[in-house]
């Protein structure tokens, strides 16, 4: 598996989306499991199939870019719209929260913004949970602390210094509708259903102040690169984290409609969480 994951690093984008579309329609036929959950969560947005069947070879491109963006020194080109937000925040010295869904290419969000603004803001910190598997474990390991990107443990030392970091006046980076661990979440409504959801990005912010960022990184067709957008929340986080959790929650389904087509409609989103020593809870 190494060799072939060197191998695919090398082959041209284009390609490597193109291959991948077939895998994700061949998983989508031959997974009745992930074929209906994938139909069940669009459905709960209020999608039929036909209006986002191409999030099906999306997902299949979400993997086969992997080893292209991971083992490659150059990151492929990614235009970034309103920039200037960001800057904005920035300004500020408040530390900046950037939150993307399971959407697009969220993995050259981090790498892009950190390639950007890394060099004159310091790095972007994000978590870090090692995979199962002793050779991907290695991978990730390296390719998690690219330059400008600060990989920390998902556990209470690793929160502790997201924090620092914010107060530093850098950014941290978080998958906000990624299910947390039993303890480490909220019953919140995401598209008119309870979801359990992470009180990690709202605690992040209502402990040092930071500004939210929703990116998403929308891949362009035919592997011509990626465009990467930039939003503000309409309103502050509100003190209570029950009502900020849900408005992250809000803002992730506003997100997610502006590109339904890229999104991870496959993505267990509903879950029960799993039993898991709380460990990564904020704490002063």
């Amino acid at each position: 598996m190494p060799s072939l994951f060197r191998l695919f690093s090398l082959l041209p984008l284009g390609l490597l989306h193109g291959l991948g579309a077939a895998m994700g329609w061949l998983v989508f036929a031959l997974s009745g499991t992930y074929r209906q959950r994938f139909l069940d969560n669009a459905r709960q947005a209020g999608y039929r199939f036909g209006e986002i069947a191409a999030a099906v070879g999306h997902a299949g491109r979400l993997v086969a870019e992997l080893p292209r963006l991971w083992l490659r020194p150059e990151l492929p080109h990614c235009e970034m719209i309103e920039p200037e937000r960001v800057e904005r925040a920035w300004a500020q010295g408040r530390g900046i929260v950037f939150l993307t869904p399971h959407l697009g290419c969220f993995e050259l969000s981090v790498q892009a913004a950190a390639q950007r603004w890394g060099p004159k803001y310091g790095p972007i910190t994000i978590l870090y949970r090692p995979a199962r598997q002793a050779w991907l474990a290695r991978v990730m390991e390296t390719v998690r602390n690219r330059p400008g990107v600060q990989a920390v443990p998902t556990t209470l030392s690793g929160v502790r210094q997201m924090i620092k970091a914010l107060r530093r006046g850098e950014a941290v980076g978080l998958l906000p509708d990624q299910v947390p661990p039993e303890g480490q979440g909220l019953w919140s409504p995401f598209f008119g259903r309870d979801a359990y959801t992470m009180t990690l990005a709202a605690r992040l912010v209502q402990q040092t102040g930071a500004i939210v960022i929703v990116a998403r990184c929308e891949r362009r067709s035919w592997g011509r690169g990626y465009v990467m957008h930039f939003e503000e929340l309409p309103l502050p986080l509100s003190d209570s984290l029950e009502t900020a959790v849900l408005q992250l929650n809000q803002a992730m389904e506003q997100v997610i409609r502006q590109s339904p087509s890229q999104y991870l409609w496959g993505y267990a989103r509903y879950k029960q969480p799993r039993a898991e020593q709380p460990a990564a809870q904020v704490a002063p």
